[in-house]
């Protein structure tokens, strides 16, 4: 049976940090927009106190998390455990992007590893912590992690990158703006 939790608790914390993927879910104010779920891997989550978190957003293909967080803040995060027990923990919350030029850009990213594709960082100030059986959800031995972003990203530069945001992600699917140019 579902819980709602007070707060990450330092062993929830821990939990948190081992799992090798999770999940960001987001949707726009119209009813006629897409929901957005897209999943996050790496060393790219933190949590920064009992009801705040933060990931690394890398550039990508597309930005709509960015573009709904904007919007109107609404976000999920959803861990499984796909080894040990079963357990499933959703993080709701109102995130905030923190891209750089931003006044806390430099403190979070001394808390993640340097990426080349480094976009953003998504702080999320939770509103309610929920775990749940997760007893359907499969098991699955990570192979580990691919590099292929970070290399697509170096090989860019700089200023590829910039330019790449500036024809990829300057919109959402829905034409919401997400990134400054």
């Amino acid at each position: 049976m579902a819980k709602v939790l007070p707060e990450i608790s330092p062993e929830l914390a821990d939990w948190l940090g081992r799992q090798h993927i999770f999940f960001v879910a987001t949707a726009p104010r119209a009813d006629t927009g897409h929901v957005n779920c897209s999943p996050k891997g790496g060393d790219a989550f933190r949590v920064l106190g009992p009801l705040a978190v933060a990931y690394q957003d890398l550039t990508g293909s597309g930005a709509e998390t960015i573009a709904h967080v904007r919007e109107n803040g609404r976000v999920v995060l959803m861990f499984c455990a796909f080894e040990g027990p079963p357990k499933i923990v959703r993080l709701h919350g109102r995130g905030e992007v923190v891209t750089e030029g931003h006044r806390d850009f430099a403190g979070l990213a001394a808390v993640f590893p340097s990426h080349p594709g480094t976009r953003a960082f998504i702080r999320v100030d939770v509103t309610r912590v929920s775990d749940s059986c997760g007893y359907s959800v499969p098991l699955f031995d990570p192979r580990g992690h691919r590099d292929l972003l970070d290399k697509w990203a170096a090989t860019k530069g700089p200023d590829g990158l910039c330019d790449y945001r500036a024809q990829k992600n300057a919109r959402s699917l829905d034409g919401l703006p997400v990134l400054p140019l």
